[in-house]
């Protein structure tokens, strides 16, 4: 973990988050800045900085974050209407905390495309 970083922060508990699910690998939180209804954060409990830094060893981590996606966006009642994963990478890519995280966004429809 990073001592800095803002989601290392909150995955130690050490600033506020509106947490939804969380186990010893990942949690998931409400975003501060909803773009959605409902819009939530899975991110790695472990610092990676992006989908681009993870290695072939990160495989069940990566499989892990979207299977928890998936149980918040069903617990938040999304499942049935639909509702978007986004991975934001670098600064082109829309990314400004550089700590990999899943956006989890639903409860409107979504546009495409999308940038």
């Amino acid at each position: 973990m990073s001592d800095d970083c803002v989601f290392c922060r909150i995955s130690r508990g050490e600033l506020p988050a509106k947490i939804v699910l969380e186990d010893e690998e990942a949690l998931a939180f409400r975003d501060l800045n909803p773009q959605a209804p409902t819009h939530l954060l899975v991110i790695p409990r472990r610092h990676v900085e992006s989908v681009d830094a993870l290695e072939p060893s990160d495989q069940a981590l990566a499989g892990h974050l979207l299977l928890l996606a998936r149980k918040a966006a069903r617990e938040e009642g999304l499942s049935e209407a639909g509702y978007r994963v986004v991975a934001n990478i670098g600064s082109e890519g829309g990314q400004t905390v550089a700590h990999l995280h899943l956006h989890v966004l639903g409860g409107r429809p979504m546009s495409w495309p999308p940038g």
